[in-house]
C-alpha cells in the first residue's frame, strides 16, 4: 500500500471529519404478518433481534481495527402498514413500541420503517398507520416514520398531502415539551427509494432481499479541504477535484460495507454516496458551496454550485463502488449544517431558495424549523411544491419540517446530537387552504409514460 495514501486517509479522518455516517441493516418482515396483532409483533421483535444482534458489535470492531469512525448503526424494516394490515388492530402504535423495544435491545441508534406508501391511494393499513404516527413518535425514542405521497409514474396523492400537513401539526403538538422533536423523525417523500440507509426516511423495500447491509458515507469537510487547493481555478478543475475526492471517500465506504457484510454473513446491498453534514464547523455542505465561490450560501450562483457538486459526487463515487443506490448526492439540512445555520442568520437564504436548491440536490427541504402556529394547509402546500419538483424531474424529494410549538421567527431551537439546532425560519403568510382542499390527484407528467 502507498504510505502517502494511508497518511492522506488518516488526515481526512482526524482533521476533516471523514466518517461512515451509517451502517444500516435492512430486514424483511413480510413473514411476520398475522391476523393476531400480538402474535405479529412477537414475530417482528424476535426476527429483528435475531438478525441484528451482532450489528453494533461488528460495527465497533471495524471501527477499532480500521480506525474509521462509524457514527450510526441503524435498522430499516418493511413498511409496517404492509405488515400490520393483516392484523385486527385498530391502530398501529403497539407496532411502533415493538420496533422501539427491539432497537433498544440490540443497541442501534434508529429504526426506520414505520411507513406507508400511498402515492396512488390508501389501503386500510395505510390509513391506520398514518393516523398512528403522531402518538407513535411521541412515545418512542428510536422509531422513524415516512410516507410516500407521489411518484413520477402515478402523480401526487393530494388527499395524502393534505393529511400529512395535519399529521405534522399533531406530531409537533404531542412532542411540544421536546421542541416538537417528533417531526424530526418524520419524512414525507415523493419517489422514495427502497434502499435508503439514512434516517428518518429509511425503510426496507418490498423488492429487497431477506436481509441486507447498506452503508452511507459522508465527508463534506474532506471535499471542502480538497477544493481549497484549486481556489480561483476553473469549474472544470472544481469538478475534477470533487470527483477524485468522492472516489476516495466511497472506497472507504466500500471497504466497510464488504467487511460488515462478511462478518455478519449478510449480503452487501449498496453504498449511498451522500455528503451528509454535521454541526461541526468543518463538516458543512454550505461551506463547500462558499468555497466554490458564493459569498454566503443562498447568494446567486448557489443552485448552480450545488448542481455541480451533486453531479461530481455521483460521477466520482460510482466508479469506486460495486453497487451504488440510496439517495446519493448532497444533503442540505438546515439544523445539521453549521454553514446553513449561519446563512439563515445572515439572511442570505430562505425557504424559497432552499426549495430551488432541492431541484438539483439529493433530497429536499430538510430539518427546517418554522413557527409553531404555521397552518396545516401551509405545510401541505410546501409538501405539494416539493413533491412536484420530484415528480416532474423524476428524482427523490422530501420534506422534514418542524413547526416548533410555541416558537416564532428568530427563535433558536436546540434538537441535540446530530440533529443540531436551528433558527426558526419565516414561511409565506399567504394561504394555501383553497388549493389544498381541492383533494384528488395531480396526474403523472406526460414524460412518465415510457413503455
Amino acid at each position: 500500500m502507498d504510505n502517502r495514501k494511508i497518511l492522506e486517509t488518516i488526515k481526512m479522518i482526524e482533521n476533516q471529519n471523514l466518517d461512515i455516517r451509517t451502517i444500516t441493516m435492512g430486514i424483511s418482515l413480510r413473514d411476520c404478518c398475522s391476523f393476531n396483532g400480538k402474535k405479529s409483533r412477537e414475530k417482528i421483535y424476535d426476527k429483528i433481534t435475531k438478525y441484528s444482534e451482532n450489528l453494533v458489535k461488528v460495527a465497533r470492531d471495524i471501527e477499532l481495527e480500521y480506525g474509521i469512525p462509524i457514527i450510526n448503526k441503524r435498522i430499516s424494516v418493511t413498511p409496517i402498514s404492509l405488515i400490520a394490515e393483516s392484523s385486527d388492530d385498530d391502530n398501529y402504535v403497539e407496532y411502533a413500541k415493538t420496533l422501539d423495544k427491539a432497537a433498544k435491545a440490540v443497541g442501534v441508534d434508529f429504526i426506520g420503517g414505520f411507513s406507508a406508501l400511498v402515492h396512488k391511494g390508501y389501503s386500510k393499513g395505510d390509513i391506520k398507520l398514518i393516523n398512528s404516527i403522531p402518538e407513535a413518535l411521541s412515545i418512542t425514542d428510536k422509531v422513524c416514520s415516512s410516507v410516500n405521497i407521489g411518484t413520477s409514474k402515478s402523480g401526487i396523492n393530494m388527499d395524502a398531502v393534505k393529511q400529512m400537513g395535519e399529521i405534522i401539526k399533531s406530531t409537533a403538538y404531542l412532542t411540544k415539551d421536546s421542541n416538537s422533536i417528533g417531526c424530526a423523525k418524520l419524512v414525507i417523500f415523493a419517489n422514495a427509494v427502497e434502499d435508503n440507509p439514512f434516517m428518518a426516511g429509511a425503510f426496507h423495500g418490498v423488492g429487497e432481499s431477506e436481509c441486507i447491509i447498506n452503508v452511507g458515507v459522508s465527508g463534506p469537510g474532506t471535499v471542502k479541504c480538497a477544493l481549497e487547493s484549486v481556489k480561483g481555478q476553473s469549474f472544470d478543475a472544481v469538478s475534477e477535484t470533487i470527483k477524485k475526492t468522492a472516489f476516495k471517500i466511497t472506497r472507504m465506504g466500500q471497504l466497510v460495507a464488504r467487511e460488515a457484510s462478511k462478518r455478519l454473513n449478510v449480503p452487501f446491498g449498496i453504498i449511498d454516496l451522500s455528503l451528509a453534514p454535521t454541526i461541526a464547523a468543518q463538516d458543512s455542505v454550505a461551506h463547500i458551496l462558499e468555497e466554490i465561490g458564493v459569498e454566503s450560501c443562498g447568494a446567486p450562483g448557489t443552485t448552480a454550485a450545488l448542481a455541480l457538486l451533486n453531479d461530481a459526487v455521483k460521477k466520482g463515487g460510482i466508479m469506486a463502488a460495486s453497487s451504488v443506490g440510496g439517495l446519493s448526492g448532497a444533503f442540505i439540512p438546515v439544523s445539521e449544517d453549521s454553514g446553513m445555520i449561519n446563512a439563515v442568520l445572515n439572511n442570505s437564504i430562505n425557504i424559497e431558495k432552499l426549495e430551488a436548491m432541492t431541484c438539483v440536490c439529493s433530497v429536499g427541504l430538510d430539518m427546517i424549523a418554522i413557527p409553531g402556529d404555521t397552518p396545516a394547509e401551509t405545510l401541505s402546500g410546501i409538501i405539494a411544491d416539493e413533491a412536484a419538483i420530484g415528480v416532474i424531474n423524476n428524482k427523490t424529494t422530501a420534506v422534514r419540517l418542524i413547526p416548533v410549538h410555541g416558537k416564532t421567527i428568530g427563535d433558536t431551537v436546540e434538537f441535540g446530537g446530530l440533529l443540531g439546532s436551528a433558527p426558526v425560519m419565516k414561511v409565506s403568510q399567504f394561504s394555501s387552504k383553497d388549493f389544498v382542499n381541492r383533494g384528488g390527484h395531480i396526474p403523472a407528467p406526460i414524460h412518465s409514460f415510457k413503455n
